[in-house]
């Protein structure tokens, strides 16, 4: 019997014309100008969705400075966007980062994420504002060992919840809301005990928002736990418990099943800065006629561009990204892309799904 082994072979990396990194307001565009040019685009995100540090940092707060609208929210910039892509149908990646990029022989660019997608694309966009954001860690001794397991910084299936006591440690409007939502799920899914964990029995969220909490408190489906956060409890391999400190200095132990950290967002540059690519007071040096980096194939706009007389506004990142795509398509084409309106070209509008394909 032949008991020879055989390693599993790496899946095929996915061919898509542009990987797109960063879904804030300027890489969304960066889509709907490719998609002009014919091209498709695979789109990677730190967030579990789209809006960056835009819908982030500023979701409900006003925005006077984009063109024909005279007023909408953040959320309301990023949701108009995202209908405005919705033609072109790119492919989101969301709650990953780029791990690496790598010029091939026949120069395409092979993209590796964390989570191990193999993208294999003709030209890379980095829309990454100030760059990627990531969960805010809490750092305790062992704590690390039980991420992904009862420790979790984005919370993928609720359901997983249910009957557990979930302590949700942070004092701003994230942790206050998954607090909420934790307490408010319907019974089947709901935890056995919701706890919300902070230093002080102080939150940082609208007035709207603290009364659920404090109508749920009152209802005995939130309690509060007040106190600096140690160390862990474990045993067996479980993750047990948190050891706080007490604002009158005596400690205490809270007991727990999963635990749900929302300490907010912190913006880092990660592997980007590994790529070769020409830095200048973190951020990458652009040719300002077509935004192109020091790597040929990979093309940089919005906050993260740096050239002579920039300026941080997102409708400069909407000029930035429409000219990038043209470079784009003329350095893929090799000839110069003709200029197209989409109020007179039947092909742009075939592309926008506002005439029919021929």
């Amino acid at each position: 019997m032949n008991t020879s082994y055989s390693p599993p072979t790496a899946p095929e990396p996915i061919a898509t014309d542009a990987v797109v990194i960063g879904a804030g307001p300027v890489g969304l565009f960066q889509v709907f100008q490719l998609g002009l040019q014919g091209l498709r685009a695979h789109v990677i995100d730190a967030l579990p969705h789209a809006g960056g540090q835009c819908a982030q940092l500023y979701a409900d707060k006003p925005i006077y400075d984009i063109p024909a609208v005279p007023v909408c929210s953040a959320r309301e910039l990023v949701q108009r966007l995202e209908q405005q892509v919705a033609p072109f149908a790119p492919q989101w990646h969301w709650g990953d980062l780029v791990s690496s990029v790598a010029v091939q022989a026949d120069g395409r660019l092979l993209v590796g994420t964390g989570q191990g997608t193999q993208l294999l694309a003709r030209a890379v966009f980095i829309a990454a504002g100030v760059g990627a954001f990531v969960p805010r860690a809490l750092n305790l001794p062992g704590l690390d060992a039980f991420v992904g397991t009862q420790v979790h910084y984005h919370l993928d299936d609720a359901a997983a919840l249910a009957g557990q006591h979930v302590v949700v440690h942070g004092g701003d409007e994230a942790a206050v809301q998954q607090a909420i939502a934790c307490a408010s799920a319907p019974e089947a899914l709901r935890p056995a005990r919701t706890t919300l964990q902070h230093r002080r029995d102080v939150f940082d969220a609208p007035p709207s928002v603290l009364a659920q909490l404090q109508a749920l408190r009152e209802a005995g489906r939130i309690a509060v736990a007040v106190g600096q956060a140690t160390g862990i409890e474990e045993d067996a391999g479980r993750l047990r418990a948190l050891a706080l400190l007490a604002p009158d200095g005596s400690s205490q132990r809270l007991a727990l099943d999963v635990l749900l950290v929302r300490l907010g967002l912190a913006a880092r540059l990660g592997p980007l800065a590994d790529w070769g690519l020409a830095l200048e007071r973190k951020q990458l040096v652009v040719e300002p006629a077509t935004f192109s980096t020091s790597v040929p194939g990979i093309y940089a706009v919005g906050d993260i561009a740096s050239y002579p007389g920039k300026r941080k506004l997102i409708v400069c990142g909407f000029h930035e990204a429409t000219l990038a795509a043209f470079a784009c398509a003329e350095r893929l084409a090799q000839h110069k892309v003709p200029l197209e309106y989409t109020t007179s070209s039947t092909r742009l509008q075939q592309r926008l799904g506002v005439a029919p394909a021929p």
